[in-house]
C-alpha cells in the first residue's frame, strides 16, 4: 500500500486545498489594497479528482482555504463529495475550512450537515474599529461574530481563531483575545507574522514572538501547556483555572519543519510542498493533457519525495516564497 512520504522520512497526511484567490477582505498585512484574484479557479469536479487520488496515498485530513472559500458557490456540495472519499483505514477524511467568518453565519449549519467537522476564522482585532482597519471593510466585526457563533451553534468544534499579529499594530490584542477565549469557547491561535505579504514589508523586527506573547498572556491569568503532537503546528495552552485554550503557531522562532506533514494545492491546480517553496509543480496541466489517475499519482509521489526540509526565515540569503500567502492557500 503505496502511502506518502518524503526524502526525511515524514509521513504525509495533511492536505489543503485553495478553492479560490478571491476574498472579499484587504487585510493589510496580506494584500496590496487594490489586486484582486491573480491565479484561475478550477471546477470543483478537479479538485475532488486530485483529494481522491491524494487520499488514496495516505491523505486523512483535507482543510479547504483561500482567497476566501465562502466565495465559491457550490461549496456545500463539495464539502458533500469530500465526505463520501475514504482514507486507507476506510475511515472519512476529517474535513476543515479556514475562513474570514464574514459569510460563516448562514452556512455554517449547511456545512456541518454536508460532512465539515471543523472550522478555523481568521480574525485580527477583538475591536469593531480596529478590525475595520486591518480589513479595509467597514462593519465587517459583527458579521464575522455572528459567524462564530453560528460555528459553535453548529457544532463545527473546537471553533478556532487565527490571529497574526504585527508589532506596532495591533500586538495590544492579546489580552483581550485571552477574554474573547473564554467568554466565546473558542480556541484562540496567534500566529507569528511571517514573510508572504503583498507588500513585502516583513522584517523580523515587526514579529510578536511566542515567548512574548506567553508573557503577556500570564500576566492575565497563569497559563498552563498542553502536550501536543509532533506534527501540530501550535504549542498549546490553557488558563490555569481551565477555562479557554490559547495556540501559537511560531514558524519565525520556534520552527516545526522537522514533523511537517502537509502539502497544499493551489486554487490553480499546482502542487506545493511548502509553503516557502520557490516552485510549485503543475498537476492542473497535466489533468488537462488528459493524463491517467495512474500517472497523477507517479507525478505526485515524486514531487512530495522531494519536500523541503525546512524553510530560511531570516537567514542570510532567504529567498522569499514564489506567491505571496493570499495565492498559496492560509
Amino acid at each position: 500500500m503505496l502511502k506518502l512520504t518524503d526524502n526525511f522520512g515524514r509521513a504525509i497526511h495533511d492536505l489543503r486545498i485553495s478553492i479560490t484567490d478571491r476574498c472579499n477582505y484587504r487585510c493589510v498585512y496580506c494584500r496590496t489594497g487594490t489586486n484582486g484574484a491573480a491565479y484561475a479557479e478550477l471546477p470543483f469536479e478537479d479538485y475532488l479528482r486530485i483529494a481522491r487520488i491524494l487520499v488514496g496515498l495516505g491523505i486523512t485530513k483535507i482543510r479547504l482555504t483561500g482567497g476566501e472559500p465562502l466565495l465559491r458557490k457550490g461549496i456545500v456540495e463539495f464539502v458533500r463529495d469530500l465526505a463520501k472519499l475514504r482514507t486507507l483505514e476506510g475511515k472519512k477524511p476529517e474535513i476543515a475550512l479556514t475562513t474570514n467568518g464574514h459569510l460563516l453565519a448562514e452556512i455554517a449549519q449547511p456545512l456541518k450537515d454536508a460532512g465539515l467537522d471543523r472550522v478555523t476564522v481568521s480574525m485580527d482585532a477583538v475591536d469593531p474599529e480596529r478590525f475595520a482597519r486591518i480589513t479595509r471593510v467597514p462593519n465587517g466585526y459583527e458579521s464575522v461574530l455572528a459567524g462564530v457563533r453560528a460555528a459553535r451553534r453548529a457544532g463545527l468544534d473546537p471553533v478556532k481563531i487565527n490571529c497574526v499579529l504585527l508589532r506596532g499594530f495591533n500586538e495590544d490584542q492579546v489580552v483581550p483575545f485571552g477574554k474573547f477565549a473564554r467568554q466565546e469557547r473558542v480556541v484562540v491561535r496567534f500566529i507569528e507574522f511571517m514573510p508572504l505579504e503583498e507588500d513585502r514589508v516583513w522584517t523580523p523586527e515587526i514579529v510578536v514572538r511566542l515567548d512574548e506573547i506567553v508573557s503577556r498572556m500570564s500576566e492575565y491569568l497563569p497559563l498552563e501547556e498542553i502536550t501536543h503532537q509532533r506534527s501540530e503546528t501550535a504549542r498549546r495552552y490553557r488558563f490555569s483555572d481551565g477555562v479557554g485554550e490559547i495556540g501559537i503557531i511560531a514558524p519565525v522562532s520556534h520552527p516545526f519543519c522537522g514533523h511537517c506533514s502537509r502539502i497544499r494545492i493551489t486554487s490553480d491546480g499546482k502542487l506545493r510542498t511548502c509553503l516557502f517553496s520557490v516552485w510549485d509543480h503543475d498537476l492542473h496541466e497535466l489533468m488537462r493533457r488528459g493524463a491517467t489517475d495512474e500517472k497523477l499519482t507517479e507525478f505526485i509521489v515524486k514531487v512530495v519525495e522531494k519536500k523541503e526540509e525546512r524553510h530560511h526565515i531570516g537567514e542570510p540569503g532567504f529567498v522569499p516564497a514564489s506567491r505571496t500567502m493570499v495565492h498559496i492557500g492560509g
